[in-house]
């Protein structure tokens, strides 16, 4: 019988506690994850700031995430991804175990768990975020494939982790028969606000410039079109400028990312858009005769939406002069 391997973590597991800094440093594994005992670390990447599609159900469906979306859960905050490769003399379940009994001695909850078939097969693999880091697949190349996604319930902010180990089964090379392990771990938090609200006297001076300005205070939940408490200084401006140019009269346009598709998009903007001329009706008692609701989705980008800076600037509200 084989002998379950074992995750070694950098701290002892009855030590961590809400009071301890999770975050990885760079190259470093991950304190509430560890590795797999004699394990290579091959890739790690961290962001501050990202949002990560968590695999929450079998993918029943073909196509990338945009054709995904039910079967994920969009989460938001810091994202550290790590790459192991393990020797051919482990199984996959071997691997597997030690890092869900890990897991679960660190207090996580298990949200989906699937192996094979039964996650998807090459649906999961177009869905899975961790497929991509590691170059992973479902399919002749890598087999015997795991996955289990877990929550950390935190005052702080949840973690949630996802783990996914295959065997690389290619015909050639030295790494014939590893193992590859996925480690991706999602450290929930709102992004801290670096937004200046833009006062009514500047939303005149640009709206009379260039026809139009574009608002990031107004903020939404991921994939949501409720408008959150923060929003309040900048539709507060919003209603100055209204009263203070009674003869105005505005196009309110959702801008998306790319995030989703398109049809989703321009549904979401739009949603956004009349959101915030609900807000404007009912809670400043402005004429609905001088307000428009549009939504374009991502048809008119104001950064590249292959980074995250670039997605935050396109995810915005505008004002154009109506009539």
């Amino acid at each position: 019988m084989q002998r379950l391997g074992k995750i070694w973590l950098i701290l002892a597991l009855s030590s961590i506690g809400a009071d301890i800094a999770v975050a990885a440093e760079p190259g470093s594994d991950h304190p509430l994850v560890g590795r797999f005992e004699g394990a290579v670390m091959t890739r790690h990447e961290a962001q501050e700031f990202d949002e990560y599609p968590l695999i929450v159900q079998k993918v029943t469906r073909y196509g990338g995430l945009d054709k995904n979306l039910d079967a994920t859960r969009t989460l938001e905050g810091r994202l550290t991804r790590i790459t192991y490769e393990s020797a051919a003399e482990h199984s996959t379940l071997a691997v597997f175990r030690a890092y869900q009994e890990a897991l679960a001695a660190n207090g996580f909850e298990t949200l989906f768990e699937c192996s094979g078939e039964a996650c998807g097969g090459r649906n999961f693999n177009h869905a899975s975020p961790g497929t991509r880091a590691a170059y992973m697949s479902f399919g002749e190349n890598y087999q015997e494939q795991r996955y289990v996604a877990s929550r950390l319930a935190r005052p702080e902010g949840d973690v949630y982790v996802a783990i996914h180990t295959a065997r690389n089964t290619s015909s050639g090379g030295s790494n014939k028969g590893r193992i590859y392990t996925q480690v991706d771990v999602l450290e929930a938090k709102p992004q801290q606000s670096k937004v200046v609200v833009v006062e009514a006297d500047e939303m005149v001076s640009r709206i009379d410039s260039d026809g139009r300005v574009a608002l990031y205070g107004i903020y939404f939940a991921t994939g949501s079109a409720d408008i959150q408490p923060a929003s309040k200084p900048t539709l507060d401006e919003i209603a100055k400028l209204l009263a203070a140019q009674p003869d105005l009269k505005l196009l309110v346009v959702g801008h998306t990312d790319d995030r989703g598709g398109f049809d989703y998009n321009i549904d979401l903007s739009r949603r956004r858009a009349e959101a915030v001329v609900r807000a404007l009706i009912g809670d400043y008692s402005i004429a609905a005769s001088r307000l428009k609701p549009w939504g374009v989705g991502y048809t008119a980008p104001a950064a590249n939406n292959a980074t995250e800076e670039g997605r935050a600037r396109n995810r915005r509200v505008e004002l154009v002069a109506g009539e």
